[in-house]
């Protein structure tokens, strides 16, 4: 209990200390090292923002982030503003094929559709539209179609692994199916497992990764 009580007060603090959010509109619980986010968010913004906040704490195993969008009357949006808006976002990002993705919007509820080459295009589209005012939260369904083998995604996967100096290549083992990564081993905290699957992402070809790393200090 201790231990618990310890965590929830870091995760508080940290909260507190980030000056994009308003901390004392969110609560926290923690059990066994999975800390549960509650209250509002003036926009799904500073929803995400207290969820990479609480990542970054010491101890965090994992985050459920029950965190309830309320838009203030300035952020109120028509969803046909919203999806013209998302619609700019996706034009002005080079590294987006804005022809290719397709946006709906449903009560503040974003959707992304459509085909692109390599995980970075599909994150991209995701960044671009995430903080727009009057959006309630986004739901990503662009596939990943890629052109390389599976074989040469776990090399490559594995190489940046041993370049990298937040991740202890010796722990982590990579397995491939298809198109799929799968991480398994241990790590020494939230980030360093955050990272790893950052560095599978980022590899050409990938459609999914299962990380299965587990979290030991």
């Amino acid at each position: 209990m201790p231990i618990n009580i310890d965590l929830r007060r870091t995760v508080l603090d940290e909260l507190d200390w980030e000056p994009s959010i308003n901390a004392g509109d969110i609560a926290v619980t923690v059990h066994d090292g999975v800390v549960t986010l509650t209250g509002f968010a003036s926009s799904y913004a500073e929803k995400l923002k207290a969820e990479q906040v609480a990542k970054k704490v010491r101890g965090v195993r994992a985050i459920a982030n029950d965190i309830e969008v309320r838009l203030s009357g300035r952020s109120e949006r028509t969803d046909t503003d919203i999806a013209r808006a998302a619609v700019d976002a996706l034009n002005w990002r080079t590294s987006v094929p804005g022809d290719e993705i397709k946006v709906s919007v449903t009560k503040g509820w974003v959707a992304l559709e459509g085909n692109v080459h390599w995980q970075f295009q599909k994150s991209s589209a995701y960044e671009a539209v995430h903080d727009l005012v009057g959006v309630r939260g986004i739901t990503n369904l662009i596939t990943v179609k890629p052109k390389v083998r599976a074989t040469e995604v776990k090399s490559r996967i594995e190489a940046a692994f041993h370049r990298s100096a937040e991740v202890d290549a010796q722990k982590v083992r990579v397995e491939t199916h298809d198109n799929t990564v799968i991480l398994r081993g241990d790590v020494r905290s939230w980030s360093e497992r955050q990272e790893a699957e950052r560095t599978a992402w980022a590899a050409p070809g990938v459609t999914q990764v299962d990380n299965h790393l587990m979290i030991k200090p």
